[in-house]
């Protein structure tokens, strides 16, 4: 039975609420820490942050029975610690062995020997689902606006914006991509066939790095420069004679496999045949494209090109920034307060910037009903985009694209316009802020895990931006303090 908390405390423990966190730290540990602390201390945002967290793990575990787990205080902690520093596993893993401060916030004792295992950490993080974090995030913003001291009938000020969380993928090119499918169909097929007894495949390994080399050569060629006819036609010779040596190697290997297929599910390894014909069609089609792109001088379409086949969901995107040609990743569209709180996020999958900016106010009030002024860039304008948000927004900061009108000059130039336009621009700190928290390469894996990604680092920036503005309450409070000392006469 999974519990949220130990209630009662054992011998040694400090209670949470009275753990000393250094305030004059510069770290983002004493930060993350502070803000969850804060959370945890708050009765009725501590029982929220547990049903929440039981909902996560309702559908994946029965909570009443098995043996115990990891609690979810622990489970919450590790997750947003991790994310919050934006770090790897094996430094979580060190954090949570080593850092006295950290194991005080988990619940152990200094005599307390417990120590984590790398993959507990992961099966345990990996529970949390992005819909609960979504709900975990509205109570953190809600806990931060209290924070800063925001009366419930104030008005937000949302900033809009979108960027390209990069997924952890190399620059694809169709040989790279043969490559990735042919090596795991023969490494797949090769173990399949040792396993369950099936012959043919002694010499797997061979074979993976006969392709590989293959596949080396033809990245080492390059299409001549000289001006001699000659020497171009040679050279061209050359490479498309190195392509079709990769291919048939290719070609051949593929054949092989297929026919051990059957054997292999008589044996009954049907789950390595799924894998294996999956990746095999991928091979496939990377060896069509070939073919027809360096072969036959054709264009390969867009939409049919594939630019990962371990991450199927990264996309091909231009933003049209300086130096930044291309980024390989999803697009993430945030809204951010005049608090700098992250209210709302959305994954834009297959969608552009315009069509989701209506979507991100109506989400966003859902959450929050104070909203009532958000700002964007042009490449959220549309006709339709701008009548809507003015009826949904008391000040819809919608810039035009393109030629402006008088009517649009006058709505542009007013100052409360302009005013918001300036301020604008301070949702890129907060799009460094999320990339500092793990989003400038997702490591995880899938659709699910970019999902649950994405949602945790939104949540850690805000418990981190809660840390903060705690610390500068509590340096300032030890300022005054100390000026206080200072003005009072020594003893005789």
């Amino acid at each position: 039975m999974r519990k949220p908390q130990t209630r009662a405390l054992a011998r040694g423990e400090i209670d949470i609420a009275r753990i000393e966190i250094n305030p004059r730290s510069r770290d983002d540990i004493p930060a993350v820490l502070k803000g969850l602390q804060l959370i945890y201390t708050q009765t009725d945002k501590r029982e929220r942050l547990f049903a929440l967290l039981e909902q996560s793990l309702a559908a994946k575990a029965d909570l009443k029975m098995g043996r115990p787990g990891m609690e979810l205080w622990r489970i919450f902690v590790l997750a947003t610690l991790k994310q919050g520093l934006g770090c790897d596993w094996d430094r979580l893993q060190e954090l949570a062995d080593e850092h006295r401060t950290l194991r005080q916030m988990l619940g152990h004792t200094d005599d307390d020997q417990t120590r984590y295992r790398m993959q507990t950490l992961i099966d345990n993080v990996s529970l949390l689902s992005p819909e609960v974090l979504a709900e975990i995030n509205q109570l953190v913003v809600e806990t931060g606006h209290a924070v800063v001291k925001k009366k419930p009938g104030d008005g937000l000020r949302g900033r809009c914006d979108s960027f390209v969380a990069p997924t952890d993928v190399e620059y694809p090119t169709d040989t790279h991509l043969l490559w990735d499918a042919m090596r795991v169909v023969l490494r797949e097929t090769g173990r399949g066939c040792e396993h369950y007894g099936v012959g043919g495949w002694r010499q797997w390994q061979y074979h993976s790095r006969s392709v590989k080399q293959l596949f080396r050569q033809t990245q080492k060629l390059r299409y001549s420069n000289s001006k001699n006819p000659e020497q171009q036609a040679h050279k061209r010779q050359q490479v498309h004679q190195a392509y079709r040596d990769y291919l048939d190697q290719a070609e051949a290997l593929l054949s092989k496999a297929q026919q051990s297929l059957g054997s292999l599910a008589a044996s009954g390894a049907l789950a390595e045949v799924a894998t294996i014909e999956h990746f095999m069609a991928h091979a496939r089609r990377q060896i069509d494209q070939i073919q027809r792109r360096v072969l036959q001088g054709q264009s390969i379409p867009h939409q049919e090109k594939v630019f990962s086949l371990f991450e199927p969901h990264t996309r091909w995107l231009c933003k049209g920034k300086a130096g930044v040609p291309v980024e390989l990743g999803v697009a993430v569209c945030v809204m951010e307060d005049q608090y700098q709180f992250i209210l709302h996020h959305r994954i834009l999958w297959h969608e552009t910037d315009d069509q989701v900016a209506v979507a991100m106010v109506k989400d966003t009030q859902a959450r929050f009903a104070e909203l009532r002024q958000c700002s964007f860039d042009r490449a959220f304008h549309s006709p339709d985009n701008r009548k809507a948000l003015d009826a949904l927004l008391d000040h819809n900061i919608l810039p035009k694209k393109g030629h402006l009108s008088e009517a649009d000059k006058a709505r542009e130039y007013d100052d409360h316009f302009v005013q918001a336009r300036r301020q604008h621009a301070a949702v890129e700190s907060c799009i460094n802020n999320l990339q500092q928290r793990g989003l400038n390469r997702c490591r995880a894996h899938g659709k699910h895990g970019f999902e649950r990604h994405v949602a945790l680092a939104i949540v850690a920036a805000n418990v981190h931006r809660i840390g903060l503005l705690l610390q500068r309450k509590e340096k300032a409070r030890l300022a005054r303090q100390a000026r206080r000392d200072a003005s009072l006469p020594l003893a005789a």
